[in-house]
């Protein structure tokens, strides 16, 4: 077993030294190559099964989640309540808990993404030594800028295993890898090439005055949006920032084996440590449902900060409406924080940003590109 501790053991800046990969295809470890932008999974024994829990993903959030549906629906009509109106909580919860289809569903859904994280990580493991050598390979070189802050006081919101990712973004030196190939099999196929981050990147509002000179992508987890941002903008100053050294360093290395220029930092996204108004854009993808409702604001206020007047912040899931809590909405996202560990998910729901906004001088708006029937991805401009 690799050593925990070997993973940062000083502060890292990385610059640009060469155009391209910098430190070699030597060390760029591909045992079964590359398609387009993946890299391929070392083995074929390990890349079948882990699309057979993709399938098996699939036909959870399908047929066995329409069937919970349904049987939601059944026993709401059967207790006489409107099945398209608020359902409190406490009532969901009771009138579904014990419930043999509910429960399969949301035993399914959470024991496979299990099984997935534990055949990835193991397979990651067993390769280790090659992994953490391409790592280390990469760390000073560019086209892009790495900072590492070992010494970095982690609050507690961050030591969570979302998701029920082993060691979470925090606590595992292969965080980035087993985050990469993990959130992979969550978009069930549809991100090989990150498509989904690209298109995000492409709907991302720029200021009024078209000026795109620097861009943030707060909390940027595998650095996918982070890369797309500087593919559309190949003149800006692009960074992705996380808490987590593990991903931020995988982020790094893959840009750099991409030959893509974005610059990456582990830094907290309430506490940036970038100039006054240094951004003309600053976006995130899923940042504000897993981080807790009093960071939210703290990295509000920060983003106001260190936005220039004028400029943009599009996060990626803060929704200009949370809808109708419907009863099956409300147990599924109970269950989502209890087991599944998305641990902030109900603060989230319960968060009035359109306040927290307002309170820090941005304008509550919709970007209608991302407009998902009555709601849309909230846009806030910084007032001048």
């Amino acid at each position: 077993m690799f050593s925990r501790r070997k993973l940062i053991g000083s502060t890292v800046m990385a610059t640009s030294v060469l155009p391209t990969l910098g430190w070699g295809k030597g060390l760029d470890f591909q045992p079964r190559g590359s398609v387009g932008k993946l890299e391929r999974l070392p083995t074929l024994d390990l890349e079948s099964r882990d699309d057979f829990n993709m399938s098996y993903r699939i036909f959870v959030n399908g047929e066995v989640r329409k069937a919970a549906m349904d049987r939601a629906i059944s026993i709401l009509k059967a207790n006489k309540l409107n099945i398209n109106a608020e359902v409190d909580l406490k009532q969901a919860i009771t009138l579904f808990e014990n419930d043999p289809i509910l429960a399969t569903n949301m035993h399914s859904y959470v024991r496979g993404q299990q099984v997935m994280w534990s055949q990835l990580r193991d397979a990651i493991y067993a390769n280790g030594d090659a992994l953490m050598a391409e790592m280390e390979a990469a760390d000073n070189t560019g086209p892009g800028k790495l900072e590492l802050n070992p010494r970095m006081a982690l609050p507690d919101y961050t030591k969570q295993e979302i998701h029920n990712q082993p060691g979470g973004y925090v606590g595992d030196e292969f965080a980035g890898h087993i985050y990469y190939y993990g959130t992979n099999n969550f978009w069930m196929g549809h991100n090989y090439q990150d498509e989904m981050h690209i298109k995000l990147a492409a709907e991302t509002p720029i200021p009024a005055d078209g000026k795109v000179k620097r861009i943030l992508d707060a909390g940027c987890g595998d650095g996918r949006l982070t890369m797309a941002l500087q593919e559309r903008f190949p003149d800006a100053e692009v960074w992705g920032i996380d808490v987590g050294g593990p991903m931020v360093r995988f982020s790094h290395m893959r840009a750099n084996d991409l030959g893509n220029k974005a610059n990456y930092a582990q830094r907290l996204a309430e506490d940036t440590k970038f100039p006054d108004g240094y951004f003309d854009i600053v976006t995130s993808f899923l940042l504000f449902h897993e981080v807790s409702a009093a960071a939210n604001k703290k990295i509000i206020a920060e983003t106001a900060r260190i936005l220039r007047p004028g400029g943009v912040f599009a996060p990626g899931d803060i929704r200009t409406s949370k809808g109708v809590m419907t009863g099956y909405r409300q147990f599924f996202n109970w269950w989502n924080t209890r087991w599944n560990y998305e641990v902030w998910m109900l603060e989230h729901i319960g968060t009035d940003y359109q306040k927290v906004f307002t309170e820090n001088g941005l304008s509550w708006d919709a970007n209608e590109k991302t407009r998902f029937g009555g709601s849309a991805n909230a846009v806030g401009v910084k007032k001048a």
